[in-house]
């Protein structure tokens, strides 16, 4: 096998990989699935990933350009956020680690820790400062970041981890769009 073929198939095994821990809990997800899947012996899941934990690390790494949508003005936020969101939320099954990792965190400390760590990095420390560049106060802007971060991962899991339906996503973006809005607003 040359090394092209295996970073070929390391990436076909990761992508179905993405998908079964997005569609089920971490303890339905198996070595022998992921590889049946992804058309390989489950040899060569333990010899890239070292086994299913291994596995669920490598699919749950978590690089979503959250920061992408502070650009701008603040009277437009939620509009953008919301976008970002819904895109991300409408992809398709395994396309967005933050549900793995939010479907894994009552099972998994692992994944409830990096699910807090880069939701603190990434989004919640980004926007509090988008938000007091934007004029705030640090304390209001720290109090608005936490709402639009309570407020987002209670609807996600509410809609995702739950399962419940999204609905129409142009409605859900406007909801969340003006939402988010209203607390960056105060």
């Amino acid at each position: 096998m040359t090394s092209r073929n295996a970073a070929a198939t390391k990436q076909r095994i990761l992508d179905q990989a993405k998908r079964q821990f997005a569609q089920h809990a971490y303890a339905a997800v198996t070595v022998k699935g992921v590889a049946d899947a992804a058309g390989v012996s489950p040899n060569l899941i333990t010899r890239y990933f070292g086994g299913k934990d291994g596995l669920f690390l490598a699919a749950t790494r978590v690089e979503i350009p959250v920061a992408d949508s502070f650009g701008g003005d603040r009277s437009e936020l939620g509009s953008r956020l919301a976008a970002s969101i819904v895109r991300r939320w409408s992809g398709p099954p395994g396309e967005d680690p933050l549900l793995v990792l939010q479907r894994a965190s009552g099972e998994r400390p692992e994944a409830a820790e990096a699910l807090a760590a880069f939701l603190d990095t990434n989004s919640l420390e980004p926007l509090r400062r988008y938000l007091r560049d934007s004029g705030l106060d640090d304390a209001d802007a720290r109090g608005r970041a936490a709402a639009i971060d309570a407020f987002v991962l209670g609807v996600s899991t509410r809609r995702r981890v739950l399962r419940s339906e999204l609905g129409d996503p142009a409605e859900l973006e406007a909801w969340l769009g003006a939402t988010i809005q209203r607390l960056a607003d105060g």
